[in-house]
C-alpha cells in the first residue's frame, strides 16, 4: 500500500498522521518493512526480501545473515550472493536483498557452502564502514587506496587535492568514503589521516584500533565521575555485607593481567561438604545505570585484548584498582556461595554481597607447579596453606567438570597464542597458552556461578540477557561428519551429542585433534547474548549467562543488577534499591544483547587479526635470516599443487608448494590424495609429519608459504 492508503485504511486522524509518516520512515531505515515500485509499502517476506548483514568473501562473493528467522520460527540460514548480485554493498553493511532462484548453468554457490538460497542486493540500509584503511598506490592515472582488509575487494579512487595531508605513494592511510551509488565504477574518498609507510611492523596495532575504530579515550565526564569514588569501602555497605575478609580468598590470572574480577575460596563444612566461595567484583555498586560511566561502558561493549595493550571498557582508576580483587585490599563483591558434595554434585546456591580480602595474587603457572608438578622441579608456591587450598580445589573442580561431561558438555577447549612484544610493538616471543588443569580449575567455577546465576533470575521471571549456544544445523553437521571420514575417523549420527563426545575423545592427543575440532566448532553456530533462555548447546546447559566478567563485559554488569533485583528480598539486610533505578525495558534488554554480541563479535575479530599479523612479522623475519629455525608441522590436506600444513606450535596453516619439493619429483595420486617420490618412494598424505621452514611472506593476504626441510 502507499503511505496515504494506510493511513486511510488505520483511520488515522490528521493531528497524528506526521507521527505515523515518521514511524513508517523509521521502520523502512530499520528493514522492518520495505518500499517497492517506488511509492508502495510491503513486509519483507511478502515481496521475497530480507533483511540483514552482508559478509563478503575476497573472491567477491558473500553471505547474507538474515536478521528475521522464518514464519516457522526455525533459524533461516545464511543466504549466498553473487559477486555480480552484490550491488553497492560492501563488508559488513545492512542491506535488503530479493531472494531468487539459481539460473540454469549457473554455479551459484561457492566451495564447501551449506548455503542453498540465493539473492540480489537491492538496497544499502546502512554502511558499516565509513573509513577504510589501506595503502596509497599510483596508477598511470589515478591515484588510489588499496584496503588493507581483502574483503574489501574494490580500490577506493582518491584526489589528492582534495587532501590536506601530505600522503605519499606506500604509505598507510586512513580514507573517508563518500557516497557509492554505482557498481561499475570504483568508489572514492578523501585521506583524513596518514598513518605511516605501510611495511612499518610498529604500526600494525595502531591501524587495527583505527580501522574498528575503537574507542581509545575516556570522556571527561566519565572520568571525573570515576575519580571522584572513594577507595575505601563505605561504612554502610560494611554494615550490610556479608563480611568475608578473613576466608582465605585467592585470585588465580595470568601472569600479566591487570584487573582480577574473579576470586575463590574453599572450606569443609561440618558436615563434610565443601562450602565454594566464587566472589565476583561489585560493578555494579559503582556504576549506576544511565550515569557517565554507565553510557560509556554500554557503548564499549567491552574490553579489547590486543598483543601489546589492552583496550578496557572501564577507566584505570576502577578496571586495575577499585573493582580490582586485588591482593590484600577490601573489595566489594557479589557471591555465589556454593554447597557440594565430594562428588562435585551442587547441592545448593545462595547469592551475597560480600566483602573479601584476597590473601594472594596467583598466576596459572604457579597454581600448576601445585596441581601437576614436573619431575624435580619445586613448587613455585612456599605458602603451605595456599598450596594446600589448591589440591583441594583441584580435586573438586575435576569431579565437577566429569560431571559436567557426563551430561553432554562437549570438549572444545582451544589453546590460545600469545604474543610477547617489546617496547616498539614488534613480536619477540611467541607462547601457545595450553588449557591445563590450573584454567580448568577457574573455568570449572566459573561456569557454575554463570549456570547458578542464570537459574536465579529465570526462575525468579527478572528480565536479563542470557548466554545462549542455539543447537546446531543437522546439515552443517552431516558435512562435518564427511570430513571425519574423509581423515579416517567415522561417527554415527552428528545430531547424538554422544557421537560427538566419542568422536572427541578418539581424537584427544592425536595429530589430527586441532584440524577436526577446529572444523566441528566451525560447524555449530556462535554463541550470543539474548533475552531469551534458549540454553547452551556446548555445555549443555539448560541454563546459561555471563556473570562472573563485570569489569571486562558489559552483559555482565547487566546481569549483576538483574541479580539483585531476583534477589533483594532474600539478602540481610536488603539492598536498597536506588532512587533512579530504572525499570528493565525487555524491548531495550533485546537491542542490548544485539549491541553486546556485536561487539564481542568486532573484538574478537579485531583481536584474531591482530595476533596474525604479529606472526606474520615474526615469520618475516625468520625469512630474513640465513639459517632460519625449523618447525614442526601436520600435514592437514594434499593437492596437485602442493601441501597444507598445519604449525601447532603457533596454530598456522600455509602452503608448501609442490615446486619447493626439490628433493625428488612427486606424483600425485587423487584417490588416496597423496604425493609419492618418483625416486625415494617417500610418500606425504593427510596426517604426515614433517618439518618446515618459511619460504615466503604474504602481508597483505596475510599468508605465509613453507618449504621442507627434511
Amino acid at each position: 500500500m502507499r503511505v496515504s492508503e494506510l493511513i486511510a485504511a488505520l483511520n488515522i486522524p490528521p493531528p497524528e498522521r506526521n507521527q505515523v509518516r515518521s514511524a513508517l520512515d523509521r521502520l523502512l531505515r530499520e528493514g522492518v518493512i520495505v518500499r517497492v515500485r517506488k511509492d508502495r509499502l510491503v513486509l519483507p517476506s511478502e515481496a521475497d526480501l530480507v533483511t540483514g548483514r552482508i559478509q563478503m568473501h575476497e573472491r567477491g562473493f558473500g553471505f547474507l545473515t538474515p536478521e528475521l528467522s522464518s514464519s516457522e520460527g526455525a533459524p533461516t540460514p545464511d543466504i549466498f550472493i553473487a559477486a555480480e548480485d552484490a550491488g553497492v554493498a560492501m563488508h559488513g553493511d545492512r542491506v535488503v536483498a530479493r531472494l531468487h532462484a539459481t539460473p540454469p548453468g549457473r554455479k551459484e554457490r561457492s566451495p564447501g557452502s551449506a548455503s542453498k538460497v540465493c539473492a540480489r542486493v537491492i538496497r544499502v540500509l546502512e554502511r558499516a564502514n565509513s573509513i577504510l584503511i589501506g595503502v596509497l598506490q599510483k596508477s598511470a592515472q589515478f591515484h588510489y587506496v588499496a584496503p588493507d582488509d581483502p574483503r574489501f575487494n574494490r580500490n577506493i579512487y582518491v584526489n589528492l587535492s582534495r587532501s590536506r595531508f601530505k600522503a605519499r605513494v606506500g604509505d598507510r592511510v586512513v580514507v573517508r568514503l563518500d557516497e557509492w551509488k554505482n557498481r561499475h565504477v570504483n568508489p572514492e574518498g578523501a585521506i583524513q589521516e596518514v598513518i605511516g609507510r605501510a611495511d612499518d611492523p610498529s604500526l600494525d596495532i595502531v591501524v587495527i584500533v583505527k580501522k574498528y575504530g575503537f574507542r581509545v579515550e575516556f570522556p571527561a565526564d566519565a572520568l571525573a565521575q570515576a575519580d571522584a569514588i572513594a577507595e575505601a569501602v563505605p561504612a554502610a555497605e560494611r554494615h550490610r555485607r556479608l563480611d568475608l575478609s578473613e576466608d582465605l580468598v585467592v585470585t588465580i590470572d595470568p601472569d600479566d593481567a591487570r584487573d582480577h574480577d574473579d576470586a575463590l575460596s574453599l572450606r569443609r563444612l561440618p558436615n563434610g561438604r565443601h562450602l565454594l566461595g566464587v566472589h565476583i567484583a561489585d560493578v555494579s555498586h559503582y556504576i549506576k545505570p544511565g550515569s557517565p560511566l554507565d553510557r560509556e561502558a554500554r557503548e564499549r561493549g567491552n574490553s579489547v585484548y590486543l598483543p601489546d595493550r589492552v583496550i578496557p571498557m572501564l577507566p584505570p582508576r576502577l578496571s586495575n584498582e577499585l573493582c580490582s580483587l586485588k591482593e590484600g585490599v577490601a573489595r566489594l563483591t557479589q557471591s555465589a556461595l556454593f554447597e557440594i558434595a565430594d562428588d562435585g554434585e551442587v547441592l545448593s546456591c545462595a547469592f551475597r554481597d560480600t566483602i573479601i580480602r584476597s590473601a594472594a595474587r596467583l598466576t596459572y603457572k604457579q597454581a600448576l607447579s601445585v596441581l601437576q608438578p614436573s619431575p624435580g622441579e619445586k613448587s613455585l608456591i612456599a605458602n603451605p596453606s595456599l598450596c594446600r587450598l589448591l589440591k583441594e580445589m583441584g580435586t573438586l573442580a575435576a569431579r565437577v567438570r566429569a560431571r559436567r561431561f557426563t551430561r553432554g558438555s562437549l570438549d572444545l577447549d582451544f589453546p590460545e597464542l600469545k604474543v610477547h612484544c617489546n617496547a616498539r610493538g614488534l613480536a619477540e616471543r611467541i607462547e601457545k597458552v595450553e588449557n591445563d588443569v590450573s584454567h580448568q580449575l577457574v573455568e570449572e567455577f566459573m561456569l557454575l556461578a554463570n549456570e547458578a546465576v542464570a537459574a536465579e533470575i529465570r526462575r525468579r521471571s527478572v528480565p536479563a540477557i542470557y548466554r545462549i549456544h542455539e543447537d546446531p544445523d543437522p546439515e552443517r553437521l552431516e558435512q562435518y561428519r564427511d570430513l571425519a571420514l574423509a581423515n579416517g575417523y567415522s561417527m554415527g549420527d552428528p545430531t547424538l551429542r554422544s557421537e560427538i563426545q566419542k568422536l572427541l575423545k578418539r581424537l584427544a592427543g592425536r595429530a589430527e585433534e586441532y584440524i577436526l575440532k577446529l572444523s566441528l566448532l566451525r560447524s555449530l553456530k556462535r554463541a550470543r547474548y539474548s533475552t531469551q533462555p534458549v540454553g547452551h548447546y556446548g555445555l549443555a546447559k539448560e541454563n546459561y549467562t555471563h556473570f562472573t566478567s563485570p569489569i571486562r563485559r558489559y552483559a555482565d554488569l547487566i546481569v549483576h543488577r538483574a541479580l539483585l533485583r531476583a534477589t533483594r528480598s532474600l539478602r540481610h539486610p536488603p539492598a536498597t534499591p536506588s532512587k533512579t533505578e530504572p525499570a528493565f525495558d525487555v524491548a531495550a534488554l533485546d537491542t542490548l544483547a544485539a549491541h553486546c554480541s556485536t561487539t564481542e563479535r568486532v573484538a574478537d575479530e579485531a583481536e584474531k587479526e591482530a595476533v596474525k599479523l604479529k606472526l606474520i612479522e615474526y615469520f618475516e623475519r625468520h625469512l630474513r635470516e640465513r639459517q632460519p629455525d625449523a618447525f614442526d608441522a601436520l600435514v592437514t590436506e594434499v593437492r596437485n599443487f602442493g601441501l597444507f600444513v598445519e604449525l601447532p606450535e603457533f596454530m598456522l596453516s600455509g602452503l608448501v608448494h609442490v615446486s619447493t619439493l626439490s628433493d625428488d619429483f612427486y606424483h600425485f595420486d587423487p584417490v588416496r590424495q597423496k604425493l609419492t617420490g618418483k625416486r625415494t618412494r617417500r610418500e606425504l598424505r593427510a596426517g604426515s609429519k614433517v618439518r618446515v621452514a618459511v619460504a615466503r611472506v604474504d602481508r597483505f593476504k596475510k599468508q605465509v608459504d613453507f618449504r621442507l626441510t627434511d
